[in-house]
């Protein structure tokens, strides 16, 4: 069984401004899905497209406790990493719709984005593989010594791949500074965590190699900030990797293509009414007097006029030459 890390690591209670910021974040995470779902059913983005609504306090709350030199990996449901970690979002919506102003120039869509800038290394399209990948990233923050830590996301359907468990192996032999978040949004595809899991206390799965984990609730943006600041602080630490299952759930289907066929509408809705993470902020910090109606109204209309400037933007830009083709095949050193 996995033990908990040696260090408890607590931050203050939250602030108004915190919190209104952490609002805010999760909110244009919503809101720029809402529009890509939306201009995915208009033709405009082409391939696979998974959004994240209904998982945005697992990464706002995430990245709220990461350190300057830390680096992000993650899957295909992507784009909400991508915002909170800082890219864009006029280069993220023009990547969707394969469009030159976006991250990869066009070519790389949905799921392959980058940012060395942002120290975001993808967005990956094949199951498990970031997880490798991300603990090679822990191991150079290792081998450097700049204090930072790699978080790595994947989801409940991924933790059964091969490759994570030689990844535990490896990140627990050389104690790297490696998170890795497990998205455990219930559903591998259209197949629940009881059907594809052994053993569905996921955050577990790392007791063979002795690391430490727990379970938390990922549609509370605040539950998530104190657990990465105790995962976080015993990677930096110098003991070795963490786990995180974060309880969250995705409202939409896998991906756009799903139509979402293997749970119950009253399921979904049950979720969105009792623990949907931007209204369970909003409820709070109303009551508290940290915001009123007015000011959140306000902050709603920015945040779609930045997902709607994006949205003109990506329309707006030009499709990839085809000379870029050629290009980003070697790195030049």
């Amino acid at each position: 069984m996995a033990t908990p890390a040696k260090r408890k690591a607590k931050g203050a209670e939250p602030s108004a401004a915190q919190l209104n910021r952490w609002y805010r974040d999760m909110l244009l995470i919503r809101r720029f899905e809402e529009k890509a779902g939306q201009l995915y059913g208009m033709g405009l983005i082409g391939g696979f497209c998974h959004l994240y609504i209904g998982q945005e306090a697992v990464v706002v709350g995430m990245q709220s406790a990461a350190g300057d030199t830390d680096s992000v990996i993650t899957s295909y449901r992507d784009h909400g990493q991508m915002l909170v970690c800082g890219m864009d979002p006029k280069g993220v919506m023009a990547e969707l719709t394969g469009r030159s102003g976006g991250y990869s120039r066009g070519k790389g869509g949905s799921m392959h984005m980058f940012s060395r800038e942002k120290r975001f290394y993808g967005g990956h399209g094949i199951v498990g593989a970031q997880v490798p990948i991300g603990t090679g990233l822990g191991f150079a923050h290792k081998y450097s010594g700049d204090n930072g830590v790699c978080h790595v996301y994947l989801g409940d359907g991924a933790l059964n791949q091969g490759q994570v468990y030689e990844s535990f192996n490896m990140a627990a032999l050389w104690k790297l500074p490696v998170v890795y978040v497990i998205e455990n949004n219930k559903y591998a595809m259209g197949t629940s965590s009881e059907r594809h899991a052994a053993g569905t206390e996921l955050f577990k799965r790392g007791s063979a190699y002795g690391i430490p984990g727990e379970a938390v609730d990922g549609m509370s943006v605040e539950a998530v900030h104190e657990a990465a600041l105790r995962a976080l602080d015993h990677a930096r630490s110098g003991e070795g990797p963490y786990i995180l299952e974060m309880k969250t759930y995705r409202y939409r289907g896998h991906s756009m293509s799903d139509p979402a066929k293997y749970r119950t509408k009253e399921e979904v809705t049950k979720m969105r009414e009792q623990h949907d993470p931007i209204d369970t902020l909003k409820a709070k910090m109303l009551a508290a007097g940290m915001t009123d109606e007015a000011t959140l109204k306000e902050l709603d209309r920015e945040v779609k006029a930045i997902v709607t400037e994006a949205a003109e933007f990506a329309q707006s830009s030009p499709e990839p030459d085809a000379s870029e083709l050629w290009t980003d095949v070697l790195i030049e050193a």
